[in-house]
């Protein structure tokens, strides 16, 4: 008898790596931004939280330098985030970072890599995710862009106005198979200093799979309430969210 797609399906393993490693400068706050609070619970839980409720497997939480203890009494225990397999410290950037994440997995079909301030993720988004991924092995949540766009030279002149239809705001999560994406990260690493001389910076995921697989990446809408928490502004328009 043949398996249905949505049984095939729950029968992939499931692996998601939550990033919470930033420092959040740009927040003006001696507190790091994902332990920040938001309706009395810090942003880093309601990230967690969407992956402890969702049908992923574990959880691998990477986190700063010296904040492992923090994070296991105060988050982890403290809300019963029992999913969260290992949480591990960061590296200098956030693909070091990543490629940490992903080496503390030992096995899975599918990782989500996802920004833990990024606190508005919900089970629709991971299921749109999901179904995505596991028909092209990579995709990436965004949204159209609602503003014309301008790309600019380096004197601050526009240089070209982009299609509105075919401009995406990138966001987390970004799902890929577990082979590809660890691939991705170990040729990264391997070339890591001569794609720095030749001037390429990496900036997320999809961008890693993309320059060193040459894989396709699709896009799948994510939503518009799915803000990273940046400034003290975005924390306001969070909290209004949840409000809803």
């Amino acid at each position: 008898m043949m398996l249905t797609f949505m049984e095939e399906r729950r029968n992939k393993r499931t692996a998601a790596v939550v990033l919470a490693a930033g420092s959040g400068r740009r927040m003006g706050s001696r507190t790091k931004k994902q332990y920040m609070l938001m309706k009395e619970k810090p942003i880093i839980y309601y990230s967690l939280r969407a992956f402890q409720n969702s049908f992923v497997d574990e959880i691998v939480l990477v986190v700063s330098p010296g904040d492992i203890d923090y994070c296991r009494s105060e988050i982890v225990e403290k809300y019963g985030f029992d999913k969260v397999c290992s949480i591990v410290e960061g590296g200098k950037e956030r693909y070091h970072s990543v490629a940490i994440g992903l080496s503390s997995i030992s096995s899975c079909d599918y990782v989500f890599i996802h920004d833990g301030a990024r606190p508005m993720l919900t089970e629709e988004i991971l299921e749109r995710a999901f179904d995505c991924v596991y028909t092209y092995d990579a995709c990436v949540v965004g949204m159209p862009v609602k503003d014309t766009i301008k790309i600019a030279d380096y004197e601050g002149n526009i240089a070209s106005t982009p299609k509105r239809n075919l401009v995406w705001m990138v966001q987390t999560p970004q799902v890929f198979s577990f082979p590809l994406i660890r691939e991705a990260y170990r040729s990264l690493l391997e070339k890591e200093q001569k794609l720095l001389k030749d001037g390429i910076v990496v900036t997320d995921d999809a961008m890693v799979v993309e320059t060193l697989t040459g894989h396709p990446v699709k896009l799948v809408e994510g939503s518009y309430e799915n803000i990273k928490i940046t400034t003290p502004e975005d924390l306001v328009i969070a909290e209004n969210f949840l409000k809803e």
